[in-house]
């Protein structure tokens, strides 16, 4: 049964919809599907979020918000997504750029060959990782994950100098989750994901979440603060997927995200470097570079790459991992679950760092959650 808050208003809309990205705009079609009336507002002047894609100057297909690469191993998400988009297989690999060489992350058995002048055996690696590793009672922090692991050398070269750049705090200082997501292989495995589903969309994000929504039910205002609007357009329930410290005014203080700035270059050439993303821990100030036509797999004469420069302000992208801030995020969540005329989802307004499949998991589960289904959505067919 639904909640009598989410009831169709007279002459409005059912659903209020904060944010075109992934967790709004799924929501907004599965409702609209279910004959709702959606009105999404997004304050920037596109759909699709971060995820948004375009085509530069140069006709090359760009990430403007730094690359997005799907990868899940949820069928359920996938088939879902495959009803708006024809997909491109694409595994991603990255190289470091470590000691004057260009190796293989996550490490992996060429990694510590090439690294050291090595010609060891996937056994043998293993040995060598144990016999380097550094006992470590408790794990706690993400130099204590590395380490234990894979010792105080390789963490020094491919870990530290990566993280005090992207988090502007020492690993000894972030939680382990940090640097837990990075597997160690001792395979020549050198795909970044392992997941069983690993594409992109044929034809880009931008158009997946264009035909996602482009239902007769939903209605779209860009270049809008939901402030501005609410009390002008009647509508029965409100979906958040913005900063959730943002929708409380900052009430208990800002929670902490780091921020990047992304530099976009385009060279008269077919390639820049030689696979999508070549990451720098220890030297300038960017973390990576990633070049788009790897990723995308467009045949153009030139090529578009993106410096990533991490930075204390700016959009909101990484929650910060430490104890306190969870517990200033307690605080808005107490705040939030008080407030049932608003239903809060996506990375922003759940304060978690979400890869773009979890969001879509998230948004499909809120959406049985509000229509009281159990069962999961019908399998979808790719087109």
């Amino acid at each position: 049964m639904m909640d009598p808050m989410t009831e169709p208003t007279s002459n409005g809309f059912d659903y209020l919809i904060v944010g075109a990205g992934f967790a709004g705009s799924v929501l907004a079609e599965r409702l609209a599907n279910d004959g709702k009336r959606v009105l999404i507002v997004d304050r920037r002047p596109h759909i699709a979020g971060n995820a948004y894609d375009r085509y530069d100057d140069a006709g090359i297909l760009i990430h403007p918000y730094g690359p997005h690469i799907f990868h899940t191993n949820s069928k359920e998400v996938f088939d879902y997504l495959s009803r708006f988009t024809q997909w491109r297989p694409y595994e991603h690999r990255v190289l470091a750029s470590v000691d004057g060489q260009l190796l293989p992350i996550p490490i992996n058995l060429d990694t510590v060959n090439r690294l050291y002048g090595l010609n060891l055996t996937s056994f043998q690696v293993e040995e060598f990782f144990a016999s380097v590793a550094e006992k470590v009672d408790q794990v706690r922090t993400s130099e204590d994950v590395v380490v234990s692991k894979v010792g105080r050398d390789l963490y020094n070269k491919f870990f530290r100098g990566y993280t005090r750049k992207q988090w502007g705090l020492d690993p000894s200082e972030l939680d382990a989750s940090v640097t837990a997501r990075v597997p160690t292989r001792t395979n020549r495995d050198d795909r970044y994901f392992a997941d069983t589903y690993q594409a992109m969309p044929l034809h880009g994000y931008t158009r997946m979440f264009e035909n996602m929504l482009n239902h007769p039910n939903i209605k779209v205002m860009l270049n809008t603060d939901y402030r501005e609007i609410e009390g002008f357009i009647p509508y029965g329930h409100m979906i958040y997927t913005g900063p959730v410290d943002a929708f409380f005014d900052y009430c208990y203080g800002k929670l902490p995200y780091r921020s990047l700035e992304f530099v976009h270059e385009t060279h008269a050439r077919e390639y820049f470097q030689p696979t999508g993303t070549v990451n720098y821990p220890n030297d300038y100030g960017y973390t990576r570079i990633s070049e788009f036509k790897y990723i995308t797999g467009q045949q153009h004469p030139h090529t578009s790459v993106v410096y990533e420069y991490p930075r204390a302000e700016g959009d909101p992208y990484y929650p910060v991992p430490r104890p306190e801030n969870q517990e200033l995020y307690k605080k808005y969540a107490a705040l939030a679950d008080a407030r049932p005329d608003v239903t809060f989802v996506g990375r922003l307004a759940t304060y978690r760092y979400y890869n773009m499949d979890q969001v879509v998991a998230q948004a499909l589960a809120t959406y049985r959650k509000l229509t009281g289904q159990k069962t999961q959505p019908e399998a979808a067919t790719a087109g």
